[in-house]
């Protein structure tokens, strides 16, 4: 039921933004000839008229348009008339009649376009308004996040022993505020206990531990089979140091570490708690400093219990990266007591999820995030069902609003097919003076067209592989 609700909910965001530009072009006397729910691609599933649009439902449900008599092929004399009447097709604007979009004069064009991204953005304010005046209150986009058990059994973490308790409040963790477990558990398993990546400085520390604790073996050249050598103990890695934009997923995580080899990885396990060691075969000193490198990263936890400060250090996780906590989170609310509280909240919290929207998409076309992390109605569909089913449906209509303002802010990027793509043709118009050939336009269009379904294509592989790996 969740699923279906989301799905509605999706589907409105499209025709409100089809209805934006219907709306506008009726407004200004533009035909509107047809209105698509769905992109002309395979069967239509259902067909009728109203006045002089064609609605029409198609089968390939992602997307919508608006369709003028410009968009259609105009014949003239006797062939057009001839058609007509075969096919009994209502009459064929000519090319001056001021029903054409392309009569109209570019301010008015220009709101024509942009009316569906207007409709979104205004959906969006009366989605969060709604949420907000319904519910009294709005998220601030952070949580409480809290300890609610400490797993001893089969745990080699040693969390266990470090005294922290059941009920105690995460304050951070290696510097980062912890305002959502997403955070907490980034920096946990990127501080893994033997993650297989090395720093090159840590290796030419243990390379030195090595030669000091080995003065009659060569470390310059080949180490021979059979030969004996003395370990240094293990000691932890440089702890993680990464920005609150990478803890929070805004930014891609890199690290200048290197990876160990099969062989690196393989001789590290032998190594691991030993004292001496005779070599099983011929062996490059590098490739035992490498080994006995890769260790843990140390935790700093910061908690809170009862308004006591308690910091924990050096804490680490097990071989597969498991701290061996649950975790609680308590959403913390913006509280809504008046009708001015629905309106300046409401704005707030939509400019505030705007512009890390529009980062997010910056750091996507920057590289920063790479492709793979693209995600479109599947993932949502299946994220919004599950937030609906957790949190309610406040966080179920927050989602939808700022689903709509994405939509808004894809459609006015530049690029043909895409509304922003018009108002970029008609803003070059106004600057040459003159109106671009419309053939151009039209082979552009198409091009790009079929760039963004191929696109879409992805970003639905890209979707289903990540549920089908238990991603989302």
């Amino acid at each position: 039921m969740n699923t279906i609700i989301m799905l509605f909910l999706i589907s409105l965001l499209i025709l409100v933004h089809e209805i934006g530009h219907f709306a506008a072009a009726r407004l200004f006397g533009v035909r509107v000839s047809k209105f698509g729910f769905g992109l002309p691609i395979g069967p239509t599933l259902f067909k009728t008229k109203w006045g002089n649009t064609e609605i029409l439902i198609h089968a390939f449900l992602l997307g919508g348009y608006v369709s003028f008599p410009d968009d259609e092929e105009v014949k003239d004399g006797e062939n057009q008339k001839e058609e007509n009447k075969e096919e009994e097709k209502e009459e064929i604007l000519p090319l001056d009649s001021p029903e054409r979009f392309r009569n109209k004069a570019p301010w008015q064009k220009a709101i024509i376009v942009s009316a569906g991204v207007f409709m979104n953005v205004i959906f969006a304010i009366f989605l969060t308004m709604l949420a907000a005046a319904w519910y009294h209150k709005l998220p601030t986009g952070t949580s409480d996040v809290y300890i609610k058990e400490i797993i001893t059994e089969n745990n080699s973490s040693n969390i266990v022993n470090s005294g922290a308790k059941a009920g105690d409040k995460i304050k951070s963790i290696n510097g980062i505020k912890t305002t959502n477990s997403y955070k907490f558990i980034f920096v946990v398993q990127k501080s893994k206990y033997f993650d297989g990546i090395v720093d090159n400085t840590v290796v030419t520390n243990k390379l030195n531990d090595l030669k000091k604790l080995n003065p009659n073996v060569d470390f310059e050249n080949v180490i021979k089979k059979d030969t004996k050598i003395l370990l240094p103990e293990m000691t932890p890695e440089k702890p993680l140091n990464i920005t609150e934009s990478v803890a929070s997923g805004y930014e891609k995580y890199q690290t200048n570490e290197v990876n160990l080899t099969k062989e690196e990885i393989v001789l590290r396990d032998k190594l691991e708690s030993k004292k001496e060691y005779v070599l099983e075969e011929d062996i490059e000193p590098e490739n035992i400093a490498r080994a006995l490198s890769d260790s843990f990263k140390p935790i700093t936890i910061v908690l809170d219990r009862n308004g006591e400060e308690i910091i924990l250090n050096n804490i680490y996780t097990d071989k597969t990266g498991v701290l061996g906590i649950k975790l609680e989170t308590k959403e913390i609310f913006t509280e809504i007591n008046n009708f001015k509280d629905v309106i300046t909240c409401s704005l707030s919290y939509l400019w505030t999820n705007t512009k890390l929207m529009g980062y997010g998409l910056w750091q996507l076309v920057t590289g920063k995030i790479p492709m793979s992390e693209m995600h479109g109605i599947v993932v949502i569909t299946k994220v919004g069902s599950d937030i609906i089913e957790t949190y309610g449906m406040l966080n179920g209509l927050l989602l939808t609003a700022i689903i709509s303002i994405d939509l808004a802010i894809i459609n006015l990027l530049p690029i043909p097919a895409l509304d922003g793509g018009h108002l970029m043709f008609l803003a070059l118009e106004k600057i040459l003076g003159r109106e671009i050939d419309e053939k151009i336009t039209e082979n552009i269009g198409r091009f790009f067209f079929l760039l963004l379904i191929i696109l879409m294509v992805y970003v639905i592989f890209n979707d289903i592989f990540a549920l089908v790996t238990h991603k989302f």
